[in-house]
């Protein structure tokens, strides 16, 4: 399989509590396509072609803020719309938040469909609508 220079290789992503942080990522990842690559004591790793994803254990404490200086969010081409309003729905059942009720699902514009949730390590996620 061709690679293509500047295609994303990995994401990592170190989070402050694991066991609170793991069920929300597992149903994302899974939903999204991903499939389990890698566990191990502090970790795990998801694949989906030449990308995975690593949610792992923070080797110092603190927390993550979104809407400080660093990572602000990962955003995911999720599907049709009718993929992104199923995730929505579904996805206070497994550890997020919806934000931007109010304006769902044009939070990112009038032509931008997409999802935007929160966990509870306060990760937030975008998740695309696809063009039918």
């Amino acid at each position: 399989m061709k690679i293509t220079p500047g295609t994303l290789h990995h994401v990592e992503l170190q989070v402050h509590d694991l066991v609170l942080a793991m069920p929300s990522f597992n149903w994302l990842f899974a939903e999204l396509g991903y499939i389990v690559d890698q566990d191990w004591s502090d970790g795990r790793s998801w694949a989906l072609g030449n990308t995975y994803l690593v949610v792992a254990q923070a080797p110092h404490d603190g927390l993550h803020d979104r809407r400080m200086a660093g990572l602000s969010h990962l955003a995911f081409h999720a599907g049709p719309e009718t993929q992104v309003d199923r995730l929505w729905s579904e996805a206070p059942h497994h550890g997020w938040s919806q934000l931007y009720a109010g304006r769902h699902p044009r939070a990112g514009g009038e032509a931008h469909y997409a999802a935007f949730l929160e966990n509870g390590e306060r990760f937030k996620v975008e998740l695309v609508a696809s063009p039918e």
